[in-house]
């Protein structure tokens, strides 16, 4: 079999739109400076006044759960992880004891802490029962009429109704009904109050439980500093902590950016998507916290390096030349190098400079089992996509069952999540942890799920454009001879199933640790976000760049 270049067979080529940053952010990194003592200063200051704030609120719980609600929602959580957790268990064990909400504020208010404090207890792990919401229902099980008053209570509702577990039928009705009053608040307030229109827009677009924490931390700031209640203390220390992380954030991009400039991909892989940028701003949705420094890197550098294999085999490699690179992959052997084809003898260099880099940063060798998880991801990650290229070499129709089977492992979703809790440290992935993600669970599967059918509504009339095997639309419809808009009103069904499996992994006991429940959910987030309405990392030019601008680029004025 030849393995050399042949300038003059069928390839399958995309056309993908070039980087649109080219090389704005390998400028950052000389521009970018420490911060003095003193904005440090200020900001371990008003750090311990909001401490104090959260300890303090325990006297009043009820009336401070907006605290808390906003200094998640700020982005600052973080650094109060363990005066939240208090502060929520010390109200569940109150709910529990019936002493809650006999000290409400207002009668007024009730739908709204209600709801807050289902939301923010369900967030936390507390299996809180919906049948709190019961009060506010009729006689026929509908939720009142009269609550149509209360804007906020209605808003908050919704969003609690998207912490719902599976057979919760209270929560389905709550969310129904919450959605057709928040449509109707958007032209109710567009001129009379258009902040709460746009937040109302927001919310039904992006909910908070669906939305990467930042960018939601971006939108809300504005928000909260109109409320005429909001905390100055708060704001201001939430405002200098996301441009000081931005800083970093900068920082972190621009030496991934000069790492994939020496890889010259426009260059050596001028058919792949040059999308380093939007990669790291995937690894940032899965965790943007400053402890996390090392894991972004990896985890960057892999989900790119994965992104030049999935065009290898999708976008230009032919099914003669793939037979060579995939068992390549599978020996995990430098030396196979020399059976490559020429363009695929970079990748296939770069890949191993990857995993080398990642044994030394995690301070592990190929013999753990922390590398044999990493190593085992994205050999059966080449697995399945030649799978697929079988597939299309022979035209074979799979039934939906048989893509579904096949294609949850080509989502690449369980090998990001994998390298993702690498990044968290030995001390919270333990072999115990990895053992539970080899087991695969149910949260994982759910994440991968969101991920291959938002993925695949989003962008199958693109791919079909060209000649590559059938995405989930065409293999459902195929199946269940139905038309394009019944096949998608479908698979979104079962993205909505694959959301209460993820909540429902939320209840307390924990079988893993917190931190890595939260990397599965955000990265579903991210998915959430990039494929909502379009391929966001494929078309990067529209709707993508503006959430990474708001992220990378524009800081927040002080």
């Amino acid at each position: 079999m030849k393995t050399n270049d042949i300038s003059d067979v069928n390839r399958s080529l995309a056309n993908f739109h070039p980087t649109i940053w080219k090389e704005q952010f390998l400028s950052f990194d000389d521009a970018l400076k420490v911060d003095d003592g003193m904005e440090l200063e200020r900001i371990e200051k008003l750090k311990e006044e909001i401490r104090m704030m959260v300890t303090a609120s325990m006297e009043n719980p009820l009336a401070n759960l907006n605290l808390v609600d906003s200094i998640q929602r700020l982005g600052v959580s973080y650094h109060f992880e363990d005066e939240i957790e208090q502060f929520l268990e010390h109200i569940y064990v109150s709910y529990n004891n019936s002493l809650l909400l006999s000290n409400k504020d207002s009668e007024d208010d009730d739908l709204h802490f209600t709801a807050l404090l289902f939301r923010l207890l369900r967030q936390q792990g507390y299996r809180i029962s919906c049948d709190i919401f019961l009060k506010f229902m009729d006689k026929n099980g509908k939720f009142k009429e009269s609550l149509v008053e209360d804007e906020r209570g209605i808003l908050s509702l919704y969003e609690a109704s998207h912490m719902r577990g599976h057979g919760e039928a209270l929560l389905e009705e709550a969310l129904e009904f919450t959605t057709t009053h928040l449509k109707a608040y958007i032209h109710l307030y567009s001129n009379i109050n258009p902040n709460f229109a746009s937040e109302v827009s927001n919310a039904l677009k992006l909910p908070i439980r669906k939305c990467v924490p930042r960018i939601k931390a971006r939108e809300y700031f504005q928000i909260y500093q109109q409320h005429p209640s909001h905390s100055e203390t708060l704001l201001e220390f939430s405002k200098l902590d996301f441009n000081i992380l931005q800083k970093l954030h900068q920082k972190e991009l621009s030496e991934i950016c000069r790492w994939w400039k020496d890889l010259d991909v426009p260059t050596k892989f001028p058919f792949a998507r040059d999308r380093i940028v939007e990669c790291y701003f995937w690894t940032l949705g899965a965790y943007f916290e400053p402890q996390y420094n090392v894991g972004r890197k990896m985890l960057t550098k892999v989900i790119a390096i994965s992104s030049i294999l999935d065009d290898i085999y999708d976008a230009y490699g032919t099914f003669e030349e793939l037979q060579v690179l995939a068992p390549a992959i599978q020996r995990w052997d430098r030396s196979m190098v020399h059976t490559l084809p020429e363009y695929m003898k970079p990748f296939y260099v770069a890949m191993f400079e990857v995993y080398e880099e990642i044994s030394k940063e995690i301070g592990k060798d190929q013999n753990s089992l922390h590398l044999q998880v990493a190593i085992g991801g994205i050999k059966k990650l080449s697995e399945s996509y030649f799978e697929e290229a079988k597939w299309l070499n022979k035209k074979y129709k799979p039934s939906f069952k048989e893509y579904m089977e096949l294609a949850l492992n080509t989502t690449g979703y369980t090998l990001l999540i994998s390298i993702s809790f690498l990044g968290l440290g030995d001390h919270i992935v333990t072999n115990e942890v990895l053992q539970w993600l080899s087991n695969g669970p149910q949260i994982i599967k759910a994440s991968t799920i969101i991920c291959r059918l938002m993925d695949d509504i989003a962008s199958h009339k693109f791919e079909q454009e060209r000649e590559h095997v059938a995405s989930a639309v065409e293999s459902y419809m195929e199946q269940y001879d139905c038309s394009e808009e019944e096949a998608c009103v479908e698979l979104h069904k079962e993205v909505v199933d694959a959301w209460k499996d993820t909540n429902e992994a939320f209840y307390r006991p924990f079988n893993v640790p917190l931190p890595v429940l939260m990397r599965v959910l955000n990265f579903s987030r991210v998915m959430n976000l990039l494929y909502l309405d379009e391929d966001g990392y494929t078309n990067a030019k529209s709707r993508t760049k503006f959430l990474i601008k708001s992220l990378l680029v524009d800081p927040l004025p002080c």
